[in-house]
């Protein structure tokens, strides 16, 4: 004979049955009672005010999304040494403060080497001078 059963699986069925029904009924309500009269002038894309000119299409400095990559990284990084300094007494407490000293230094050493190493390449300037690689490339020769 089996033990297993489902009724605990209850509650659950019965959240998602009433989620699906909110979300349906609120989407179904809304359908009927707002207003339905479209014009020429509510077609057209929003632009912010502004007449759309040109095309959709448009290039964009790749430079940000490095810029905003490395932003990222410090940003989580600044988020984990949260709950290390919430548990650091602890550990000081019981012995193992100077192995989490290290630990976290090493975690920040890196990400600094990462750092240094994207200020170095250049990564981290918004307009990147290509005449300064240009040199570069004439003194390894």
């Amino acid at each position: 004979m089996s033990t297993f059963n489902l009724d605990v699986y209850m509650p659950v069925v019965i959240l998602i049955a009433l989620a699906m029904l909110v979300a349906g009924g609120s989407l179904l309500l809304g359908g009927l009672i707002r207003p339905h009269n479209p014009n020429k002038l509510k077609e057209t894309a929003y632009e912010c005010g502004e007449e759309p000119i040109g095309s959709a299409w448009a290039n964009f400095n790749v430079r940000f999304y490095v810029i905003a990559l490395v932003f990222i990284i410090f940003d989580v990084e600044s988020a984990l040494m949260f709950p290390v300094a919430a548990v650091f007494k602890k550990f000081t407490q019981i012995g193992l403060g100077g192995t989490l000293l290290v630990s976290v230094f090493s975690f920040v050493l890196i990400l600094v080497a990462g750092l240094v190493y994207c200020w170095k390449k250049g990564d981290l300037d918004w307009i990147k001078s290509f005449h300064s690689q240009a040199n570069y490339a004439k003194k390894d020769k």
